[in-house]
């Protein structure tokens, strides 16, 4: 037998831990760990208490569903408890729950719906003969903070319900802040001083539990309806599906990824595809709920003691995680930038094992306060790019070390400056082998002259090898010196050769991007290139020129002309020239900027786009002469609407602003 007194003191261990980040992050908005960690530590106590029943308190994490009520909002009651739910981690965890299900059912056979679990605070809202009176948070599942003011600003909550409704029911939802709306905040929070929130889902909970409702109204949160409470009078549908359609018949905002699926391998298909496509989402989901669709089954289920039987949360792969920052390394890039990256204990986030992750710059990792030793939080962003949220401040030492850019180049020791209208620092010396090499391995990169064969490894042999000093040396290699390097055989070496030489039809919006100008990505690219028929006409051209195009201002304009004047940049194009690299585009009638085909036109983008990326699509309109907004104002031209559209739908119908689908789209770009 387990000595009982060591299985105590680690249950009790447990419930401080739980409560202290149920305090945090219920109450006071700033958690500690991630939903994943906290997941760790709740299902160890649940089964620790489920084989020692004995020792269950009625304090315990577990006997409760979320935290109290701050009482400064006063307090209401639920006439149903607001219950949380089960969760499953696998696939082998859901289809437990469904055999339980069936097996209670007497093995009758039933349908689910699934939704996207929405990272956001539960709410409850209250209607009295088709008018909003009461609006409460989850609370700890039986009160709640009467938050009626604070949800009446949302503007997808409707106010009043003008059709034949029950004379009294009541709707649940998760209130959430769409990612975009998340960075903005945090944006606006930066430049006053003020300290950040940790993810979306905290900055909704904070947004709602404002004291001051202009505070709330002033942040753009959204809404998801995602279940109907109790109701009195008019009969309503008796499926789950069917309810959901019927609210948002009424004018409630449902999700539109809700799903009806007749067996328990339909909803993991389903899973599986949002797994895929949650990134996409224009807000924080951390997982699929899955719910028996017939209500009367849903009663006969009942619930267990603080969750429904009838439903269950198919939690997505953590994305984040915590871990010790163990240093600061630099990058030098191809424009001498100083680009500083985090060391990390090595940490399974998503099924991928982090050691390294982005830190965009000084000003940055001051303002989230990371330190060197901190323990911080680590999000895979996009589920690709590792990177750190924010420290973990209570775990401190004070042996943690505030990072600082050093004054020298890490690679070759020149002296490092920060200009005062940039973020970044950078390296003084043009002749920096890093700088050097990281332009090289631009140049041949997909996307700019898409020299196949010659990826970084080559390009650092190359470049060692004293073959390759600068981005026209490619163009003058033999086969003879590529025979002098480790692991080129015959047949490689003739295809990297060959690729050279067919680099050299590449059109010139390739040939300008691959030069490295700083601030001239493709888009702008491709721009320059139908303006300006050659590299020489683009190299003599004036800053007042490219001020003429709408989407140029006076920081690229700067950047091309200086790039133009240095004799290093002219003296690569010279060799370039000798090697036969084509510096002309086809010949165009020259367009002046205001007679583009949508100059003057202002395009903002909302879900995703089935033939073109976004930024492929913002690039289009900006080489046509149009602008490419990010949120809906009255200066909006037309909205795009792609698949799964965002909030900017409802917001571009209440401006008056035109709304057009992908095909007229891509009518007008052609």
């Amino acid at each position: 037998m387990k000595d009982t007194g060591k299985i105590e003191h680690r249950i009790e261990e447990l419930r401080k831990t739980i409560n202290h980040h149920n305090y945090r992050y219920y109450v006071l908005d700033r958690p500690e760990i991630s939903d994943a960690e906290y997941d760790t530590f709740m299902r160890e106590l649940k089964r620790l208490e489920t084989e020692h029943p004995e020792l269950i308190a009625l304090d315990s994490p577990t006997q409760r569903v979320g935290a109290p009520p701050i009482e400064a909002f006063g307090v209401l009651e639920h006439p149903e408890p607001l219950l949380s739910l089960a969760n499953a981690f696998s696939y082998e965890d859901l289809a437990t729950w469904h055999k339980r299900v069936t097996n209670l059912l007497g093995e009758r056979d039933f349908d689910f719906v699934c939704e996207p679990k929405i990272d956001g605070l539960a709410v409850a809202l209250t209607y009295v003969d088709g008018l909003l009176v009461t609006g409460a948070t989850r609370g700890d599942g039986y009160r709640g903070e009467n938050i009626t003011q604070n949800l009446k600003t949302i503007r997808s909550i409707p106010l009043s319900i003008p059709k034949e409704v029950p004379h009294r029911f009541e709707v649940r939802g998760e209130v959430y802040l769409p990612r975009a709306g998340f960075r903005k905040l945090n944006d606006e929070r930066a430049k006053k001083g003020l300290p950040l929130f940790a993810n979306p889902r905290n900055a909704a909970a904070g947004s709602v539990r404002q004291l001051d409702s202009s505070i709330t109204a002033s942040r753009p949160l959204d809404i998801f309806i995602y279940g109907l409470g109790p109701t009195e009078g008019k009969a309503v549908p008796d499926t789950h599906w069917e309810i959901m359609l019927w609210l948002k018949s009424l004018g409630l905002k449902v999700n539109p990824d809700i799903a009806l699926y007749h067996t328990i391998g339909e909803a993991e298909e389903c899973y599986q595809n949002w797994v895929e496509r949650r990134e996409s989402w224009p807000y924080e989901a951390d997982g699929m709920v899955v719910k028996v669709n017939s209500i009367t089954l849903q009663q006969e289920l009942g619930n267990m003691a603080h969750e429904p039987r009838w439903a269950i949360a198919y939690k997505f792969p953590a994305v984040q995680g915590t871990t010790r920052l163990l240093d600061v390394g630099i990058n030098v890039g191809r424009t001498g930038s100083l680009n500083p990256y985090a060391i990390l204990e090595p940490i399974r986030v998503g099924g991928v094992v982090i050691s390294r992750a982005a830190l965009h710059n000084e000003e940055d990792i001051h303002r989230k306060d990371i330190r060197i030793g901190d323990v911080v939080v680590v999000q895979r962003a996009g589920e690709v790019i590792p990177e750190i949220v924010s420290p973990v401040k209570s775990r401190r030492t004070g042996e943690e070390k505030v990072f600082y850019m050093p004054d020298r180049c890490p690679v070759c020791g020149a002296e490092v400056i920060k200009p005062e209208d940039e973020a970044m620092h950078r390296c003084t010396n043009a002749a920096c082998p890093s700088q050097a090499l990281e332009r090289i391995r631009h140049f041949v990169s997909r996307g700019a002259m898409d020299i196949n064969g010659v990826g970084e490894k080559l390009c650092q042999a190359l470049f060692e090898a004293g073959m390759v000093r600068d981005v026209a040396d490619l163009y003058y290699l033999s086969r003879e010196q590529l025979l002098g390097l480790d692991k080129m055989a015959e047949k490689s070496i003739s295809n990297v050769l060959n690729s050279i030489e067919e680099s050299k039809n590449r059109p010139l919006a390739r040939v300008i991007f691959a030069l490295g100008i700083i601030h001239v990505g493709e888009e702008y690219a491709e721009l320059l290139a139908k303006n300006f028929s050659s590299i020489d006409k683009l190299a003599k051209a004036t800053q007042e020129e490219f001020l003429l195009f709408p989407s140029i201002g006076p920081k690229i304009a700067n950047s091309i002309v200086t790039f133009f004047r240095q004799e290093e940049n002219k003296r690569i194009i010279e060799k370039l020239r000798m090697a036969g690299v084509k510096l002309e585009g086809k010949k165009t009638k020259e367009v002046k900027p205001e007679e583009l085909p949508l100059a003057g036109l202002e395009f903002v983008l909302t879900g995703k786009l089935e033939s073109l990326t976004r930024q492929e699509a913002e690039a289009r309109v900006k080489a046509l002469g149009g602008k490419a907004g990010s949120d809906v104002t009255r200066k909006t031209s037309y909205l795009v609407v792609g698949v799964t559209p965002g909030s900017k739908l409802a917001k571009a119908q209440n401006l008056g602003v035109k709304t057009i689908n992908e095909e007229e789209f891509l009518k007008l770009l052609d």
